[in-house]
């Protein structure tokens, strides 16, 4: 994921300084009110780092070829969530011959629903940075204990 805010600064006549702010965003990771209103805030972050879970876990980048029109990485996995995390879940990272299969299962469905949570459309809506990280935590602790 490519997210970067520069910062120049400029000389006026009078010697004052001006800051300008340039945002540089990549497509598939930028949340909606970024690409619609060029507003940048803490919940365009949560937005695209909920985008960055469910390329870590899944293996597949919001720009790869079957994400196109209307299917996105977002949608593809809100779709599957209800019915099958091992549908789309890095193979790598879980298979049925895996020790503690369920729990582990049960585990990468949470970062999911974490990660739909941190990408609802509305900046509102979405969950904030600390509530990411007590979540995160809770599931790991979970995992821990049952593994």
């Amino acid at each position: 994921c490519r997210y970067s805010i520069t910062n120049s600064k400029l000389l006026t006549r009078e010697d004052q300084s001006t800051i300008q702010t340039q945002t540089l965003a990549t497509i598939g990771y930028m949340a909606p009110e970024y690409g619609k209103e060029g507003r940048v805030s803490a919940n365009g972050d949560v937005y695209s780092f909920g985008i960055m879970l469910m390329e870590t876990f899944t293996r597949k980048k919001p720009t790869d070829e079957i994400f196109n029109g209307e299917m996105t990485l977002k949608h593809w996995v809100n779709d599957w969530l209800p019915i099958s995390t091992k549908e789309i879940v890095d193979p790598n990272l879980l298979s049925r011959e895996d020790i503690n299969f369920v729990a582990k299962e049960q585990c990468v469905s949470f970062v999911f629903n974490v990660a739909m949570e941190c990408t609802v459309e509305s900046p509102e809506q979405r969950i904030n940075a600390k509530e990411i990280v007590t979540k995160l935590l809770k599931i790991r602790d979970s995992l821990l204990r049952n593994v």
